[in-house]
């Protein structure tokens, strides 16, 4: 193992020069990252909020009020089906999970049965099986209502699609390294390091960014009784933002679930617009809502506000259309940023806000600095003490290589950089020196029994790989359980030791064998040096 191998020396040159071809944008500032040539690297060391400072939110997720709503959308779609089916409803009563329907008994009663049987086995859950039930309660009262399991199901599934909702609205905007944790059963944890405002932050991710089309009342007396507080039933009474009054029913035609994109545009006045693009089933309903309701007014609703209320000229059967309104480019711009990257399935609940100033950064970084500073200067003096300056300085040569490895792929994938992955980066250095001891120590016992300088440097890296390679798998199967089970700063921990585990085995090993293969082909010892 000894040998000078071609390929060895070509393996550690080209980690060096790539190690440092990835690790120099680190020591540059922004601005002069930013003025690097395109065909450079420019992603340097990205700081967590511990260290660089910015945003925190703790968010909760509203999970009664979308149960709330998803029951409020089933009660309307039952009654425009069973009205559809020329079922006359005596009687609607609300449930915590569905409603109970009261209608004659006899063929009536079947034919209730029947839209809602149907209306059941079309509506399929994460699992793909129906996540309602329809039942028979007899004295014509019937129930449809969500399952158990989609009740209970709802909180889970809302919180996992919030966490995606906001990380696509925080990436797309151009905010990078948003570390976004789920935190017990409902809340969410964001950490915006560099953000220095957690208000405009919690805007843009609170932002429900619910998008539905929906028809306006247009009976002769139903806005001005709506407005005298006589709401019917099946409508609501909305307004737009200067204010205006609008009737529209409740029963939603298509919603923002089913947009494919949205971009900005302009109107025939030249003045920013929405375009949007439906996906196939949001297109074939557009088009049979706008073909039965021809010369009627239809409501752009967007987090309960009404945006505009066109009236159809003819049906839309493209499957994409434009929002108009008072948009501003910086309006148009962030509203098409909520659309693209989806609905939050619940509103968000600010539990916890606070700002983490950059001088409490600058003072953790200062810290980290110092302390992995004195970490590699003890490693470089034990190192030389025990095992003198060609051996202990080949250990600290392997030891810069490391480090400059670690920050390269940390670079490199945008890992974030945190107190405690500081505290990785040292443990990092002790785990790469412990190699380089365990290689030490076996060729100064094989020097010791007499045998010769190659077969006692030999020894050492045969026999004391398995020793090696036994403990850094137990530390990176460590890892990777913090990792995979932690959240923040813990899984910041993990993915530095993790990488550390790879680039400590490769330099305190490789590194090694090549710069003492080199030494032993020049010098041709008679004698181990560490063997006194």
């Amino acid at each position: 193992m000894i040998q000078l191998s071609r390929w060895k020396i070509t393996l550690v040159a080209l980690s060096l020069v790539l190690g440092l071809f990835l690790a120099y944008p680190s020591v540059l500032s922004p601005a002069q990252r930013e003025a690097l040539p395109s065909w450079l690297p420019s992603n340097g060391l990205n700081l967590g909020l511990d260290l660089q400072g910015g945003s925190y939110l703790l968010l909760e997720v509203d999970v009664p009020e979308m149960r709330e709503k998803r029951v409020s959308n089933l009660m309307e779609d039952v009654r425009v089906s069973l009205r559809e089916d020329q079922v006359n409803i005596l009687g609607m009563q609300r449930e915590a999970g569905g409603v109970v329907v009261t209608v004659a008994e006899g063929a009536a009663y079947d034919t209730a049965f029947n839209t809602l049987r149907t209306m059941a086995q079309q509506g399929a859950g994460a699992t793909g099986q129906p996540d309602r039930v329809a039942t028979k309660l007899g004295g014509g009262r019937l129930r449809y209502a969500f399952t158990d399991v989609a009740l209970n199901s709802m909180g889970a599934t809302a919180v996992d699609q919030s966490i995606e909702v906001v990380r696509r609205r925080l990436d797309s905007s151009g905010t990078k390294e948003i570390a976004i944790t789920r935190q017990g059963a409902d809340r969410i944890v964001v950490q915006a390091p560099g953000q220095s405002d957690p208000a405009e932050l919690e805007r843009l991710v609170g932002r429900t960014a619910q998008l539905t089309f929906q028809m306006v009342d247009t009976s002769p007396t139903g806005l001005n009784d709506a407005l005298a507080g006589r709401v019917p039933p099946d409508a609501e009474l909305l307004t737009d933002d200067q204010g205006t009054p609008y009737l529209v029913k409740r029963r939603i035609l298509v919603s923002g679930e089913n947009l494919t994109r949205a971009g900005i545009g302009t109107d025939q006045n030249q003045r920013p617009a929405i375009d949007f693009q439906f996906d196939g089933q949001g297109a074939r309903r557009f088009a049979e809502a706008t073909a039965q309701n021809l010369g009627k007014p239809f409501a752009i609703i967007l987090d309960g506000k009404v945006i505009s209320a066109p009236t159809i000229q003819s049906a839309i059967t493209g499957g994409s259309g434009q929002i108009t309104g008072s948009f501003t480019i910086a309006s148009a711009s962030e509203l098409v940023n909520l659309l693209n990257g989806g609905a939050l399935p619940a509103p968000l609940n600010v539990e916890e806000r606070r700002v983490v100033t950059a001088e409490l950064g600058a003072d953790a970084v200062a810290a980290g600095a110092l302390s992995t500073a004195l970490g590699f200067v003890v490693i470089v003096v034990f190192m030389i003490v025990a095992y003198g300056f060609l051996f202990g300085g080949i250990s600290v040569l392997g030891l810069i290589l490391n480090g400059i490895l670690i920050v390269a792929a940390m670079s490199l994938t945008q890992a974030t950089l945190t107190l405690p992955g500081i505290a990785g980066l040292i443990l990092t250095f002790a785990v790469a020196v412990d190699a380089n001891v365990l290689i030490y120590e076996r060729m100064r016992d094989e020097a010791r029994q007499g045998r010769s300088v190659i077969a006692s440097m030999d020894a050492g890296f045969n026999r004391a790989m398995g020793t090696i390679v036994d403990a850094n798998l137990t530390t990176l199967v460590a890892a990777l359980i913090m990792f995979m089970f932690g959240a923040g700063p813990v899984r910041g921990f993990a993915w530095t030791l993790t990488i550390g585990v790879f680039t400590s085995v490769f330099s305190s090993v490789l590194v090694a064998q090549v710069l003492l293969g080199y030494w032993l082909k020049v010098a041709k010892p008679k004698k181990l040096p560490i063997a006194e």
